[in-house]
């Protein structure tokens, strides 16, 4: 009997553990994409890059938007040309098309996916919560730079163009 009750609490244990991991999990996942890259996730934060080499990247812009968005956005440019450590600067425009005040959030990601570790966000508009109101429509910035170690990488010789990719979802309405 003893034994039946010790092995309750030992399974009932792992369950909570096993919960409380999977509920952590999307987080840390996030953390740990924005950290290194993976998945097309560029890196976000940090200081702008303090090295500028002659070699240029073009960053392509798209957006996108989940259905049930009632909003326009769209990039205000199709794409810019960055030297490699310099600092590059692009607008977004979002705008409420509905009568109703809407929370939306922005995902983003970085093709080519093996580029994603060299391309830093310095600020951006993604990750955070966006609130229009009815008709209201505003730029959104997203300052960056691509790290000059992209020329060291063999994989990314031939490499010319970066698309910087925005998906935008519906969080709330009021």
């Amino acid at each position: 009997m003893k034994k039946d009750s010790h092995l309750a609490i030992i399974l009932g244990a792992l369950v909570f553990m096993m919960l409380g991991i999977a509920y952590a999990s999307v987080p840390l996942y996030r953390m740990f994409c924005q950290k290194t890259g993976y998945g097309g996730t560029p890196r976000i934060g940090g200081n702008p890059s303090d090295a500028i080499l002659d070699r240029s990247i073009t960053v392509q812009f798209t957006s996108n938007i989940h259905r049930s968005l009632p909003w326009q956005f769209k990039p205000l440019q199709h794409s810019i040309s960055v030297k490699l450590g310099e600092n590059g600067m692009a607008y977004y425009w979002a705008e409420n098309l509905s009568n109703e005040p809407i929370i939306g959030m922005a995902t983003y990601n970085v093709s080519p996916d093996k580029a994603a570790p060299y391309f830093h966000k310095v600020a951006c508009f993604c990750f955070e919560k966006q609130k229009l109101n009815p008709k209201q429509g505003m730029n959104m910035p997203v300052l960056f730079f691509i790290d000059p170690a992209f020329a060291d990488d063999p994989q990314l010789k031939d490499l010319k163009t970066i698309t910087l990719s925005y998906t935008f979802f519906r969080l709330s309405q009021f």
